[in-house]
């Protein structure tokens, strides 16, 4: 069980940062050239990959690929969407709640034989 909760405190921290690299550059280096955004979001995702990496491995001591790939999908969803609404400034849509839903369906199947 404690591998499972340091793979998604890793995990989340991860995605945090792969966050940030994938789409923070649209708002603060909008007006700068693609390459200079390509090497600042490079450098954030390094900082990713030494948290993903430690991460998939550990959960893959508990968990198989699958199970960790939702659980990577899950993760992503729950950090995108305060990153979209209160950095980017995006509105907050129902369709972040529908896409939620189909979230919990897919760690239903991928997790079901665990359950019962």
């Amino acid at each position: 069980m404690q591998a499972t909760w340091l793979t998604i405190g890793l995990l989340t921290l991860s995605n945090v940062f792969m966050t940030f690299a994938w789409y923070a550059h649209l708002k603060e280096l909008g007006s700068k050239p693609w390459l200079l955004a390509a090497l600042v979001s490079w450098g954030i995702a390094l900082f990713e990959y030494l948290l993903q990496v430690p991460a998939n491995r550990i959960g893959y001591t508990v968990m198989s690929l699958g199970q960790l790939k939702i659980l990577q999908e899950v993760i992503t969803l729950t950090v995108f969407v305060p990153f979209a609404v209160l950095y980017m400034k995006e509105p907050l849509k129902l369709d972040y709640l529908w896409a939620g839903l189909c979230m919990l369906g897919a760690v239903y199947f991928m997790f079901r034989s665990r359950v019962g």
